[in-house]
């Protein structure tokens, strides 16, 4: 099959669906694209996430999809992303996303560098509090990473594509996530590695890293490699140390968050404890915009 045939190709003006008008294309993956597209329900900018021609007929994809239904439907806080509604069945199989303003966290720091510390630290507290609440619900993101944080006051968490209830993320037995920020366990998901809450604040602290410092805190390993140390180098190796300039309390925390070991990361309440002080030390003058408070 061509290229051009696995992808809808749909361009400003294009029907996606009668209610639905794409305004443009925002990015997409092996199974989905996801449109900017304007709403004639709402009446308001949407993003739609559809199914890729190539994959409306695949068993495994709307499976994923309608998982991903069921965790929008259950999931209610101010930095996650709302879903609007769904259409699982038919020639294009998608989900209506609320649309977020905003620049992604990876697109800031691969523009202008580092965040400052009245960019991150907020970053860091409202995505504790969303983790915090996941916990409560009994979910797990499992994808946490510079791309899927949307900065804003407060900012957004995005894509719920391979969430799992807590017990369902127990019994992995393959990989899920994005190989430089999958914490340890889901490296090697089995019996005695076990993804699970934790494993979204080992991503947290690997997001927060990339932010402070501009890189993710492990370099991408070979992806065709048949040892897993060699594929994902947070199995064998410490996080380096983060700079001179960054605040004592936050690079423990960070450090904290990256524990190899599930048991010895810190509770998503206690790292938003650990920064609000930071936060609240900073000089008004560089704070922008309002967070969530705990």
């Amino acid at each position: 099959m061509s290229d051009r045939a696995e992808r809808w190709g749909f361009t400003e003006g294009d029907l996606i669906t009668e209610e639905l008008t794409a305004i443009k294309l925002l990015g997409g993956g092996a199974a989905y694209e996801a449109y900017l597209a304007f709403d004639e329900i709402t009446y308001s900018p949407v993003v739609v996430k559809v199914v890729r021609p190539d994959q409306v007929q695949s068993r495994s994809t709307l499976r994923g999809l309608r998982r991903e239904v069921a965790a929008l439907a259950e999931i209610n806080h101010p930095v996650v992303v709302r879903g609007l509604r769904h259409e699982l069945a038919g020639e294009r199989p998608h989900v209506v996303l609320e649309q977020v303003d905003g620049p992604r966290l990876s697109t800031l720091v691969r523009r202008y560098g580092p965040l400052q510390a009245a960019q991150y630290l907020p970053l860091a507290i409202d995505i504790a509090a969303a983790l915090h609440y996941l916990r409560h619900v009994g979910y797990v993101h499992l994808d946490i990473k510079p791309s899927n944080v949307i900065m804003g006051a407060p900012a957004r968490l995005i894509d719920l594509s391979v969430a799992r209830r807590t017990e369902d993320a127990a019994d992995l037995r393959h990989l899920i996530g994005t190989d430089a920020y999958m914490a340890p366990e889901q490296c090697e998901p089995g019996e005695i590695h076990v993804p699970g809450p934790a494993s979204d604040v080992w991503g947290l602290g690997a997001t927060l890293y990339h932010a402070v410092t501009g890189s993710p805190p492990f370099a991408e390993g070979d992806p065709d490699a048949e040892r897993a140390t060699d594929r994902f180098p947070q199995l064998a190796a410490a996080a380096p140390e983060l700079p001179d300039e960054v605040p004592a309390a936050v690079a423990k925390v960070i450090h904290a968050c990256l524990a190899p070991e599930p048991g010895a990361r810190p509770e998503p309440a206690d790292v938003a404890g650990a920064l609000e002080p930071v936060l609240a030390r900073l000089p008004r003058g560089h704070l922008a915009g309002f967070r969530l408070g705990r």
